[in-house]
């Protein structure tokens, strides 16, 4: 088995990571720089609301959050071409789309105080912004699944969203039902399941999607004509 050489674009998967773990980092130590602070009844988007106290906290420790994470699956978007299958692909980009919403979306229309205050830029906040990237994260996510089950080297990848799947969907449910008190945890389970793959795709890009590249070359073979789209 020849060993793939990596190349810039591979090492850059790895800022899928480093998007997780500055993140991780923002959500778990900016609610020291506010005091009164529940994580487990408050949304994330309230430590980085413009009138809460731990703003400067959030922003300097989510400051490679979306940078790294653009770049990241952007580049896993460049490095798929002709790689995968069809329905695979398209899951990944409008992943990538969700993404880039997300960064474009919550920059522009920040919370204008923790909780809702009912401002134009809260509805856009919650009601618009949040809703589009929650149908894109669910549909792309999907995708990816359904391309898995064509493919049998892509399952690896589908498992993995399939787990997001599932992290998204308790969320979305638990929101919904929980007590207000809890409304934080499954909150949480959400927003980690769409930073978390961006991050497995990162390092998918990193391994040169290895297992994919290798169905490719089974293009044309018996078998695999039938489950493998150009």
């Amino acid at each position: 088995m020849v060993k793939m050489k990596k190349t810039l674009i591979n090492y850059l998967g790895l800022l899928g990571i480093i998007s997780l773990i500055s993140y991780t980092l923002a959500v778990v130590f900016s609610p020291f720089g506010y005091p009164g602070y529940n994580w487990m009844s408050q949304a994330v988007s309230d430590l980085s609301a413009q009138n809460a106290p731990s703003k400067m906290l959030w922003n300097q420790l989510s400051s490679l959050y979306m940078p790294c994470g653009i770049v990241s699956i952007t580049l896993v978007c460049v490095f798929i071409q002709q790689k995968l299958n069809k329905t695979t692909r398209r899951g990944i980009y409008l992943f990538a789309l969700m993404n880039w919403l997300s960064c474009v979306g919550y920059t522009l229309f920040p919370l204008s105080k923790s909780g809702n205050a009912g401002s134009f830029q809260d509805i856009m906040h919650i009601y618009v912004v949040t809703t589009l990237v929650i149908l894109l994260s669910l549909i792309s996510l999907v995708m990816i699944i359904v391309g898995g089950l064509h493919l049998a080297e892509n399952r690896a990848l589908a498992l993995w969203a399939l787990l997001a799947l599932i992290f998204m969907i308790l969320g979305a449910i638990g929101t919904k039902s929980v007590p207000r008190a809890f409304f934080g945890i499954p909150e949480r389970f959400s927003v980690f399941a769409v930073t978390g793959f961006n991050a497995v795709l990162g390092i998918y890009l990193f391994n040169g999607f290895k297992g994919e590249k290798d169905a490719n070359k089974n293009r044309g073979r018996k078998g695999y004509t039938c489950y493998i789209e150009k």
